[in-house]
């Protein structure tokens, strides 16, 4: 018997009955022979992994543009905190760990450079739009591996797709990684505010301090506990009311207090208009995306859409480069 097997068999008698087995999966648009070792979930976490896309993302940013100090998160730092928070949920509910991890680590590959101060200016030129999850499923289908994709699960890349609160995964793994994401940067970007002298955690109103506690490694610990709490055996995950509702109001006050702070954002404007003009350079240059870009035009794609796929693709020192290349003069001398 081969290992794989083995594997899934064991999953079947260990996972509770909500768990997505990998036996069980929906597969691949493009089918291929399965590995003799890895079940198909752990495969595609590895595909995820070892992909150029993850790379990128330790130069991006998550919430501090450029700060100085090297303790700030990273666009990859926030994925793999968010699949650690996921990853502990999924174990203590018995669910799929290998599929949680996957769509964790796969949930922000489509983030542009800046974080949201990239998407929102990409949404404001391409015609389409453009939506960091949808540009995530884009990456793991079609813009990986010099066009080709990954060729995940259709479990993955639904999880990918859907991990936004006002969207609604098929898996109860990919709906732990949509509340993992949230309450791993809520933890997170409190850590990096007060670090960063933006706010201290005694500001944080009792009404939310006395159901979530005093600091951000207590909320953490209380989301956590509170989600295993209320979602064992349940074929949901779910916060109690009374988290829940804190939940949403500590998610207001941060929102308040750093998000739209303008010590943390106040080079935003710069960077969304740093973007803007890059979208319009590579659009009136189609000549210098990459060749598996270009291909694309004969594909169907438009230029808009593949020039949007290069600009999110550039991590945020490579687009300062770019930018800097393009239009600042550089110095001459006769030597």
């Amino acid at each position: 018997m081969i290992i794989r097997t083995q594997l899934e068999e064991r999953e079947t008698r260990i996972l509770s009955k909500h768990a997505t087995l990998s036996m069980n999966s929906k597969g691949r648009e493009k089918e291929e022979k399965q590995c003799d070792i890895r079940p198909c979930f752990q495969r595609d976490r590895d595909r995820i992994l070892y992909s150029k896309s993850f790379r990128r993302l330790k130069d991006k940013t998550q919430v501090f543009l450029s700060p100085e100090g090297d303790h700030y998160r990273t666009r990859m730092t926030h994925t793999l905190e968010v699949s650690q928070n996921a990853r502990t949920i999924a174990k203590a509910l018995m669910l799929n760990e290998d599929l949680t991890e996957a769509i964790a680590l796969g949930h922000d590959l489509g983030h542009t450079p800046f974080g949201h101060a990239g998407e929102r200016a990409l949404n404001a030129m391409c015609p389409d739009g453009f939506r960091h999850n949808e540009q995530s499923l884009r990456i793991v289908e079609k813009l990986e591996n010099y066009g080709q994709g990954m060729n995940l699960t259709w479990e993955v890349r639904d999880g990918i797709l859907n991990h936004e609160m006002n969207l609604t995964p098929s898996t109860l793994e990919g709906k732990v990684v949509r509340l993992s994401d949230k309450i791993a940067y809520m933890h997170h970007d409190m850590d990096d505010a007060v670090r960063g002298g933006i706010i201290t955690e005694e500001e944080v109103p009792d009404d939310i301090s006395r159901v979530l506690g005093h600091t951000s490694g207590e909320w953490l610990d209380t989301f956590i506990h509170d989600i295993v709490a209320n979602s064992l055996d349940q074929d949901d995950i779910k916060m109690s009311p009374e988290v829940n509702d804190a939940f949403f109001k500590l998610r207001t006050f941060m929102f308040d207090r750093v998000y739209t702070n303008p010590i943390a954002k106040g080079q935003e404007g710069k960077v969304e208009e740093m973007i803007k003009i890059l979208y319009q350079y590579y659009l009136e240059h189609i000549e210098k995306l990459p060749d598996y870009l270009q291909n694309m035009l004969e594909e169907g794609e438009t230029r808009e859409r593949i020039v949007c796929d290069y600009v999110s693709s550039m991590t945020d020192r490579y687009s300062i480069a770019v930018f800097e290349e393009v239009y600042i003069p550089h110095t001459w001398g006769v030597l």
